[in-house]
C-alpha cells in the first residue's frame, strides 16, 4: 500500500499526496481553553450553511462568550443569528443553502468557489478551533480540505468539532462511512440520544449534548421556573390572535414551508392549493405561514402570497415568541407525567380547553426542524415531502427507516402522518388535515406523543452528570444543549 501511495506521488497524483498529508497530519493535542490562555484570546473558526445551523450556531457563540475567560472571536459564515453575535460572514449563508444531491448540480461550481474562499479564510485566521454546524455536504469538504492543508504545510491542526451528526442512522451502509469521518473530524457534537455511542463504536469522540431545539424553552421561560425539570414552553395565544384580529371562531392552520429556497418553492404551491381545497369547508379559515430568515424565501413568499386563496398571516423568522404564540399552547396540567396512555385522557375536556386558548388548530410543516418544533408546542401536524425525482428515488433506494419525520423515528411509529414524494399532493394533504381536524383522538395521541420525543431529547442524565462538567458546574448557567456543546469545545482533549 505505502509502494503505490509513493509511486502515485512520483506521478503527480495529488490525491494521492492529499490522502497521505491527512493520513500523518499533526493535530493539536492541546484543549482550545488552555491555547486561548497562551494568546490572551479565542479564535473560533464557525460554519453554518442553513436557517437552522445559524440558530444553533449563535447560541454556541453565546455560550462560548459566558464560558470562556477569555476574549472570543470568530470568523466563517453565518446567517443573520450569527452575526447578531460578533460574526462578520465572509459571504451569504444562502450562497451554500443548497439540499439534495441533483438539486446542487447548477450551483455546484459556485459551491466549490464558496469552499475556496472558505477554506482560504480559515487558514488565514489561524484559528484555535474549527467547528461546522450541521450542512455535511459542505461542512465535510471543508474541514477535509483544511486538515489536508495543514498537512501539506507541516502545521499542527486545530482541532475540527461538527456540531449535529449526519444521519448515518437513516441510510443503509450509513454506519460504517463514520470509519473515515474521524480523518478529518475528531469530535460530534449529537443532538439525538442514540448517535454518540455508535459514532464512539465507530472511532469517532462524540457528546450527546440535547436537541438545539429546547432551547425555545429556555430563551421564552427565562426566569419562569427550573429549565432542567420543566421543557415546557410558555405562550400568549389570545394576544397573538387578538393582535391579528382574527375571530374567535376562526380554524387557523399553521403553514412552514421550509428554510431553503429549493424546498420552500417546491412545498408553497403545494400547501396553496391544498388551502384552496380546505376553504369550503369552514366560514372562516386563516393560514399562518413562517418565514424563514433567509433573504431568498422571504422575497420568493412576498411574490406569491398575493394570489393565496385564504386570508394569511406571514410570521417573520428570528422570532420565537411569536413563532410560538402562533402555534398555541395545550394546558401543562391537562395531561398529567402519571399518565401512561392515550385512553386516560378526558377527550372531551381535552377538546373543549385546549380550543379555548389554542392560536393554530394543526400544522401543515415540510420535514426537518419544523417537526421537533411542533412537538415543542405540542400542536398536532401533518408532515410533507417532495424533492427532485431522482433524490426522491436515491431516498427510496437507499433509505432504512420507514419515516422521514424525526418525531416518528424516535419513537418508531407513524404518529405524525406524512404525505412523501408522489403521495404528496393537495388532496391527500386536505384529506390528512381534515381527518386530524376533525378527531380529538388524533390530536389527542400526537399530543401525548410530544411528550416522550421531548424527553428523549434532552440532555441525557449521564452527560450532565460527566464529572468533569460536575467540576465545573459553578461556571455553567445552565445545562441547555449550547452550553454543554461549548463546554465540550472549549475543553476536549484529543486523545
Amino acid at each position: 500500500m505505502l509502494f503505490r501511495t509513493l509511486r502515485s506521488l512520483k506521478s503527480g497524483d495529488n490525491g494521492g499526496f492529499l490522502w497521505l498529508a491527512r493520513r500523518f497530519v499533526s493535530v493539536s493535542s492541546i484543549a482550545a481553553i488552555d491555547m486561548a490562555a497562551k494568546d490572551g484570546e479565542l479564535k473560533v473558526f464557525i460554519v453554518a450553511g442553513e436557517v437552522s445551523g445559524d440558530t444553533i450556531g449563535s447560541r454556541l457563540m453565546v455560550s462560548l462568550k459566558k464560558l470562556s475567560p477569555f476574549p472570543v472571536h470568530f470568523a466563517g459564515v453565518g446567517g443573520s443569528m450569527m452575526s447578531k453575535q460578533g460574526l462578520k460572514s465572509l459571504f451569504p449563508m444562502e450562497d451554500i443553502a443548497v439540499m439534495g444531491i441533483w438539486e446542487l448540480l447548477p450551483y455546484l461550481n459556485k459551491f466549490r468557489v464558496k469552499l475556496k474562499e472558505t477554506t482560504e479564510a480559515a487558514l488565514l485566521f489561524q484559528p484555535h478551533v474549527v467547528v461546522t454546524v450541521d450542512s455535511k455536504g459542505f461542512s465535510f469538504r471543508l474541514l477535509k480540505q483544511l486538515r489536508a492543508k495543514y498537512g501539506q504545510q507541516g502545521l499542527v491542526s486545530p482541532s475540527h468539532f461538527h456540531y449535529v451528526a449526519p444521519s448515518f442512522w437513516a441510510w443503509k451502509g450509513g454506519e460504517a462511512r463514520l470509519k473515515g469521518l474521524s480523518e478529518f473530524v475528531d469530535h460530534i457534537l449529537c443532538i439525538l440520544p442514540f448517535e454518540g455511542e455508535v459514532c464512539r463504536l465507530n472511532g469517532l469522540a462524540a457528546t450527546f449534548v440535547g436537541h438545539p431545539i429546547l432551547e425555545d424553552v429556555f430563551k421564552l421561560n427565562l426566569g419562569r421556573g427550573n429549565i432542567e425539570n420543566e421543557w415546557k414552553v410558555q405562550r400568549h395565544s389570545e394576544e397573538f390572535q387578538s393582535q391579528f384580529g382574527i375571530p374567535a371562531g376562526a380554524t387557523i392552520i399553521t403553514l412552514l414551508p421550509g428554510s431553503r429556497l429549493q424546498e420552500v418553492t417546491r412545498m408553497l404551491p403545494i400547501f396553496s392549493n391544498t388551502m384552496k381545497l380546505l376553504k369550503n369547508y369552514f366560514s372562516e379559515l386563516v393560514t399562518v405561514i413562517h418565514v424563514a430568515p433567509n433573504k431568498h424565501v422571504e422575497d420568493y413568499i412576498s411574490r406569491v402570497i398575493h394570489k393565496w386563496p385564504v386570508p394569511v398571516i406571514l410570521i417573520p423568522g428570528g422570532s420565537p415568541q411569536m413563532k410560538y404564540d402562533a402555534f398555541g399552547v395545550r394546558p401543562h396540567n391537562l395531561l398529567s407525567p402519571m399518565s401512561s396512555a392515550i385512553d386516560r385522557l378526558d377527550f372531551d375536556n381535552y377538546n373543549s380547553e385546549l380550543n379555548l386558548i389554542q392560536a393554530s388548530r394543526v400544522a401543515l410543516c415540510t420535514s426537518g426542524t419544523a417537526a421537533v418544533e411542533l412537538q415543542l408546542a405540542q400542536l398536532p401536524c401533518i408532515v410533507a415531502y417532495r424533492a427532485h425525482f431522482l433524490t426522491e428515488w436515491l431516498i427510496c433506494y437507499k433509505a432504512k427507516v420507514p419515516y422521514i419525520s424525526l418525531p416518528n423515528i424516535l419513537l418508531d411509529s407513524s404518529i405524525i402522518p406524512e404525505a412523501l414524494f408522489q403521495a404528496c399532493t393537495p388532496t391527500k394533504l386536505a384529506s390528512l388535515l381534515m381527518e386530524l381536524i376533525q378527531s380529538d383522538a388524533l390530536r389527542a395521541e400526537q399530543v401525548f406523543a410530544a411528550e416522550k420525543v421531548i424527553e428523549l431529547l434532552r440532555p441525557s442524565e449521564r452527560t450532565i452528570g460527566n464529572s468533569t462538567l460536575q467540576e465545573f458546574k459553578p461556571m455553567l448557567p445552565d445545562y441547555t444543549p449550547s452550553m454543554i456543546a461549548a463546554f465540550t469545545v472549549l475543553y476536549s482533549v484529543k486523545r
